[in-house]
């Protein structure tokens, strides 16, 4: 990948995206100010969110593959899936209640997550030794927060706000991936009692695996490998939900288990 943005233009919009995502407010659109932006870019401005994060205390956990289902492709126009880094203050427990003051336009999808027992990278990585190296998978619901004004956005900007990361949360029964067939794990999003979204884990790329060596490749783009103890998340089987605070949700997955989270301001 090849970064056009000179370094302080790269400094600069990740101090906008820093800003927006930890007081909790709104910007436009990164390509409003560079339409030339690319994604090389937009890795760029997150890398460096990445790099003042742990110097701020931040632990890297783990990765997130976003917009890996046709159902978010459409949503939000996009054609290319992404990734994003997780760290230890992203992280909620099960049943928690996360708050929506900090958030700037949350929305919550069901992903099957993958924690790795080995080291995987460069560009060659399949789905099959995506599952040989993975310890477990488990349910999780992800949190996602674009910064971006009216949740319009594009993928130079959204890959730049990290994916729209802003917290996840796993539960359920753990289950080595050898026991299940990833390709059809059902899955029911109820909110407030209420289901809003149902879908298959084969909407993600035919199989969460595929996304998670897709995320492998693009690490390799970028210099990277996923280290052994990775906690993944391997993208939204449903489209996004909007969510506000007094809201509960369930995710129920079909031979995993079910994840809740409730929230308040």
């Amino acid at each position: 990948m090849t970064v056009t943005l000179p370094r302080e233009d790269i400094v600069r919009l990740c101090e906008r995206i820093e800003g927006a995502q930890t007081r909790a407010y709104s910007i436009p659109k990164l390509t409003d100010e560079f339409p030339d932006m690319t994604i090389a870019d937009g890795y760029a401005v997150q890398s460096e969110l990445r790099r003042r994060f742990i110097a701020q205390g931040h632990r890297l956990v783990g990765w997130k593959a976003g917009l890996t289902s046709k159902a978010k492709m459409e949503q939000m126009g996009v054609s290319v899936p992404s990734i994003g880094f997780l760290t230890d203050r992203m992280a909620r427990p099960e049943n928690s209640v996360i708050s929506t003051s900090d958030l700037v336009h949350p929305r919550v999808e069901c992903e099957v997550a993958f924690v790795t027992s080995q080291e995987l990278s460069g560009p060659d990585v399949t789905a099959a030794d995506v599952i040989a190296a993975t310890d477990y998978v488990l349910p999780a619901i992800e949190v996602i927060d674009s910064r971006f004004t009216g949740f319009k956005f594009d993928l130079e900007s959204v890959i730049a706000d990290n994916g729209s990361s802003a917290r996840f949360v796993g539960g359920g029964r753990a289950r080595r991936p050898a026991d299940l067939d990833l390709r059809t794990l059902g899955v029911v999003l109820e909110l407030n009692g209420e289901m809003v979204a149902m879908g298959a884990s084969a909407a993600v790329l035919g199989n969460p695996a595929e996304a998670v060596a897709m995320l492998v490749h693009t690490l390799h783009e970028l210099g990277e490998k996923l280290p052994a103890g990775s906690f993944v998340m391997s993208g939204g089987i449903t489209e996004a939900i909007a969510v506000r605070a007094g809201d509960q949700v369930i995710a129920r997955y079909q031979d995993l288990g079910s994840v809740s989270i409730r929230f308040a301001e």
